[in-house]
């Protein structure tokens, strides 16, 4: 097996600790205190946090130092109802446009999707599952709609992983894969459209859940506290 690279292993470990509420939104990040609890030097978290700023989980403020991101539940839901038709768009251009080699692409992302799935790994799983949704932005022919696509998809990331916690979710998210991809592989524009925007908008239905569930974990006292 490969090699994390350390940058991505700080990153993820980060994102994790932030999802899971040890560091809250507003709280300051402080680099020094990362590279002891990670055990690395300075470049690694640099470049992680430097990762988490594109994605919109953190803040680098000049002077003043790394925070984490607050967003509202409100501001949560308004990214997800967009990114529910980007996907849509992208989905339903790819189904006229889609190229041999990216369905075959395609469908490796699936194949490894399904592998995750089956284990029940939610971090592998979400890695597998951002490569199918890329695979369908990038084959839909509209640089400029695959670029907003990636842009929002790595900011509301850290909410998509948490979301693959609640139960069953991954079986439900790998079977609209399923659909999703076969509707581009027979070139039902329509049907991938629809689709593809149900796929996020059941996201936003079970937001609830996931917004209780983040309450939940950030509302926690921090562990030896209290």
């Amino acid at each position: 097996m490969a090699r994390v690279p350390e940058a991505r292993r700080v990153r993820d470990a980060l994102e994790n600790a932030v999802v899971d509420g040890r560091y809250r939104p507003g709280e300051r990040l402080d680099p020094v205190q990362l590279e002891r609890e990670f055990g690395c030097s300075r470049t690694p978290v640099r470049e992680a946090l430097q990762a988490l700023e594109r994605s919109g989980l953190v803040q680098i403020r000049p002077k003043q130092g790394t925070y984490v991101t607050e967003l509202s539940v409100h501001e949560l839901a308004e990214r997800f109802e967009v990114m529910a038709e980007l996907e849509g768009m992208a989905a339903r251009l790819s189904a006229r446009r889609i190229e041999r080699s990216a369905l075959d692409e395609l469908e490796d992302a699936l194949k490894e999707c399904a592998q995750h799935a089956r284990a029940g790994d939610a971090d592998p799983y979400y890695y597998a599952n951002a490569r199918f949704h890329g695979i369908v932005y990038d084959a839909c022919g509209n640089a400029y709609l695959s670029d907003q696509a990636h842009a929002l998809k790595r900011a509301l990331q850290p909410y998509r992983r948490l979301q693959l916690r609640v139960p069953d979710r991954m079986r439900r998210s790998l079977a609209e894969h399923r659909e999703i991809a076969d509707a581009i592989a027979t070139g039902d524009a329509e049907r991938a459209e629809n689709a593809a925007r149900d796929h996020v908008l059941v996201q936003v239905k079970e937001f609830s859940q996931l917004v209780r569930t983040w309450r939940h974990l950030t509302e926690q006292p921090p562990v030896g506290t209290g």
